[in-house]
């Protein structure tokens, strides 16, 4: 009776399905919490690879300015500059150097973030705009996960491998610019220098633009509404090239629009006013000083018949002259279809044109011993036609017969000063004859008309050494002859900066 009572309360006990409870779900526990910890390891680890790879591609892209040496620069920045550890992955904790990576350029992303790169992949320093690092693999162990399924009766799990991916770009903000754009030669960075000519004509009507065709840039979509030009309506490009102090919101140069169609009656009375000379929608603004010329307007016309304002009949004056275009342009020999020179002109020439009676001889050979020397960084301009016109305001502003900014630049009984005559103004800086524009590759970015998304290669300040003029066609091509000053979007005067036109600001991003 006894052992038939125990069994039959032993069958009632319920208190042993706690621990099979307890077995069970301790097992499902230490799979989870082993899961977790491998997963956990695994993803800090991706997190750290992926840290580090997107700061070497923002290292790398920051680099890559278009300059010769860009690609190499940004290779030594990715390898030396950031450094970074991972905690988890087998091997090495450091993360630095380029056994870490590999590193590929390329000149443009796919339109869709799905689409692998690889076909734009370039080792051209010039056209290099994204930096793309693929990280090398590391393995994680998944140790916990492993020994747990090993005591279910698997064959365990092996190591992961982790790796991380970024895309970089550089591109440049540009704020407070002239609308201008034109075509670069081909290898402008060796042929293109401070001094050289070029002759900028407006591009054709609906045919592909060539080195040295110059058209506008669409500014509606960053005129700043607190700046000079933004009452002036219908005449907002005008007043765009025009205005002394024009200001722009920044825009990300890697993109700009074109402004369409030909833009007679703007074009030459825009550029123009720098020479005191005030014509179509510009008529009016003669003594508004945000219009003023600069302070030196030798350019070798007056108006016929007399009078100060030249209004479109204009003659040649008897005893001046313009700064002269470079000699091969002359000849008609010049590289680029005549568009680019080698910045050798006739110097003599114009100094026993415009300063034969320095000395108070007229005997047609002039000097410029009485011009004050060039110093600090505008010493980089010896020889060139912006030196000798800086001289020449030097000389104005110290000439002891004249109170200082009017006194006389040429000697005052030739038919031009040097000083304005037309306006009751006067700009007291001498780059309001320097223009800022935006230069494309035209090659590899074909421009007509209206185009959109044009990435801009590289700005050029570019001294206006002649008023600008057109052929006469219907309708008609105009010529801006300049002479390069400066690459405003590099920093310094050794990089040939020299301080002209516009803020750039490097704006480096991630793009994956």
């Amino acid at each position: 009776m006894l052992l038939k009572a125990f069994i039959s309360n032993y069958s009632r006990e319920e208190r042993g399905t706690v621990a099979i409870l307890w077995g069970t779900a301790l097992v499902a526990f230490l799979g989870f919490f082993a899961i977790t910890l491998d997963v956990g390891r695994l993803n800090s680890t991706h997190a750290e690879l992926q840290s580090f790879a997107d700061n070497v591609a923002l290292a790398a892209a920051g680099e890559l300015d278009g300059q010769p040496d860009a690609i190499t620069r940004a290779t030594n920045a990715a390898a030396n500059l950031i450094s970074d550890s991972q905690t988890f992955a087998t091997g090495p904790t450091a993360l630095a150097g380029s056994s870490d990576y590999t590193l590929t350029f390329h000149t443009a992303l796919p339109a869709s973030d799905l689409t692998p790169l690889g076909a734009d992949i370039t080792t051209d320093a010039r056209k290099a705009k994204f930096a793309q690092i693929v990280l090398t693999p590391k393995s994680v162990s998944m140790s916990m996960a492993s020994a747990l399924d090993k005591m279910l009766g698997g064959g365990g799990f092996s190591a992961a491998s982790v790796s991380a991916e970024a895309v970089a770009g550089y591109s440049k903000a540009a704020c407070d610019i002239s609308p201008l754009m034109f075509c670069l030669p081909p290898n402008w960075e060796s042929t293109l220098t401070v001094g050289d000519q070029i002759l900028l004509r407006s591009g054709g009507n609906g045919t592909a633009w060539g080195p040295g065709n110059f058209g506008f840039i669409d500014l509606a979509a960053f005129q700043d509404t607190s700046g000079v030009c933004a009452d002036e309506g219908g005449n907002k490009l005008a007043c765009l090239i025009a205005a002394q102090d024009q200001i722009t919101q920044c825009v990300l140069t890697n993109g700009l629009d074109t402004e369409p169609g030909q833009k007679v009656g703007i074009t030459n009375a825009a550029f123009n006013v720098r020479f005191d000379i005030y014509r179509s929608v510009l008529n009016g603004e003669k003594n508004n000083p945000d219009f003023a010329p600069a302070p030196n307007v030798i350019k070798g016309i007056q108006k016929n018949g007399g009078g100060a304002c030249i209004q479109g009949n204009e003659e040649v004056t008897p005893d001046t002259t313009a700064l002269g275009r470079d000699t091969c342009m002359t000849a008609g020999t010049c590289g680029g279809n005549n568009r680019f020179g080698d910045g050798v002109w006739d110097r003599a020439g114009y100094l026993n044109q415009n300063h034969d009676l320095a000395d108070g001889v007229a005997d047609g050979i002039g000097s410029d011993a009485h011009l004050p020397a060039l110093s600090g960084s505008n010493s980089v301009f010896a020889g060139t036609r912006y030196g000798m016109y800086l001289r020449e305001i030097a000389y104005g502003n110290t000439n002891p017969h004249s109170p200082p900014n009017a006194s006389a630049i040429l000697n005052p009984s030739l038919a031009e000063t040097g000083r304005p005559m037309c306006s009751s103004q006067m700009s007291s800086n001498p780059a309001r004859r320097v223009v800022t524009a935006a230069g494309i590759d035209c090659a590899q970015n074909p421009v007509s008309g209206s185009t959109t998304g044009v990435p801009v290669t590289k700005f050029v300040a570019v001294f206006l050494t002649e008023p600008v003029g057109d052929d006469g066609a219907s309708p008609p091509s105009f010529d801006i002859h300049g002479e390069v000053v400066g690459f405003p979007d590099v920093s310094g005067v050794g990089s040939g900066g020299n301080g002209f036109g516009g803020i750039f600001r490097d704006v480096v991003q991630l793009y994956r």
